[in-house]
């Protein structure tokens, strides 16, 4: 299979995730829940996938890092604990499902959409000055378009919160472990990621990294393995959003592959996918039929096209039948395709890894000139 689908999930991982969630079904337990070998090596194990990722974040504590489901969990706890009904709350026009969903569900909650031009940060910028106005709450920017691969300008909308004192939630799903992300030098209040992106984790991980001064609400209660005693969750992290039995096996997957991105290095990873996307984007529009939706300064690892006289789901399903994993459609992100103006075509997207290569590129080009 040659598989570009990774902006869903990475297919291939490194060995030593594999590895290590083997050995951990067979040597942990749960952190907390005993004094015994295997639980004192579970709590070894969550700590060390903690500060491993304060590191590479930027995170003040790694209590402070939480371990969450996904990207979804990590930003419902956010956006439950910043937004209330009646209040009114800022994003931009790239947010995924995973954002305005929860939003629609708290109720009487006025969003203010900022919209602009794909690839132009400097017009989002200038949207975000003018709608982050008195009575806004809470500000929500993804850092990188889950079907156009645009990178927002993150660091600039965090300077206008800092400035106008409203808390920022940056959803990271598409940029952990390709683009650098700096929680406190943003000064946001939360980001989330998924640990099965970029980070190489298997699925059921995910992070919600939490800024200094945070304190925020849990969508759980139960046990913790401390305070046991009293009814209240504790109102310390990370025990205040981790009811329950811990994804053990699944921390020590992350953890290695948090160690594989710290290791290749961001700035490295960027470059090999940054390629791999450049290739495709201009082999694409060799080929011609297609609307390729890139930004050549800045070639991030998702690229979206939509093929011309086809649609993308039907182009995606012949394609599967050639061994050729794509996603298609709208891709949990309606309003990035308002945005866009693509609503009703959706998107083909390819999304590369670091295991992806040229020859895969030119097997896929050549494949695609064959139908």
């Amino acid at each position: 299979m040659i598989y570009f689908d990774s902006a869903a999930t990475t297919l291939q991982k490194p060995a030593a995730v594999a590895r290590a969630v083997a050995e951990a079904i067979n040597t942990v337990t749960t952190p907390g829940r005993g004094d015994h070998p295997a639980a004192r090596r579970a709590a070894e194990v969550m700590l060390s996938c903690r500060t491993e990722a304060a590191e590479l974040f930027h995170v003040a504590r790694p209590e402070n890092v939480v371990f969450t489901c996904n990207a979804t969990h990590a930003l419902n706890i956010a956006i439950k604990s910043l937004v209330k009904p009646g209040d009114t709350v800022v994003i931009s026009g790239y947010e995924h499902n995973a954002v305005t969903r929860p939003l629609t569900a708290i109720g009487d909650v006025t969003v203010k959409v900022v919209n602009g031009r794909l690839f132009d940060p400097e017009q989002m910028a200038e949207g975000f000055a003018r709608a982050l106005t008195g009575e806004v709450k809470a500000a929500v920017c993804t850092h990188v378009s889950n079907v156009f691969g645009y990178a927002l300008p993150v660091e600039e909308v965090a300077a206008l919160c800092r400035e106008r004192g409203i808390p920022l939630i940056v959803d990271a799903s598409q940029s952990a472990g390709i683009l650098p992300v700096d929680v406190m030098g943003w000064g946001a209040a939360y980001a989330a990621m998924p640990g099965h992106k970029g980070l190489y984790g298997p699925q059921g991980t995910g992070l919600l990294l939490c800024g200094e001064g945070q304190t925020p609400g849990p969508l759980l209660e139960g046990g913790t393995g401390s305070l046991s005693r009293q009814q209240e969750m504790p109102d310390f992290l990370p025990d205040r959003l981790e009811a329950g039995t811990h994804n053990v096996h699944g921390v020590a997957g992350l953890l290695e592959g948090i160690r594989f991105v710290r290791g290749r290095g961001v700035a490295s990873i960027a470059r090999q996918e940054g390629k791999i996307m450049a290739a495709l984007g201009d082999g694409l529009e060799r080929l011609g039929g297609f609307r390729v939706f890139r930004d050549r300064r800045t070639e991030s690892s998702v690229l979206s096209a939509v093929p011309l006289g086809e649609d993308p789901e039907a182009l995606a399903a012949r394609l599967a039948e050639r061994g050729v994993a794509l996603r298609a459609g709208l891709h949990c992100a309606p309003l990035a395709h308002m945005t866009a103006g693509t609503l009703e075509t959706g998107t083909l997207r390819f999304s590369a890894s670091v295991f992806n290569t040229m020859e895969e590129v030119e097997q896929v080009l050549r494949l695609l000139a064959a139908l």
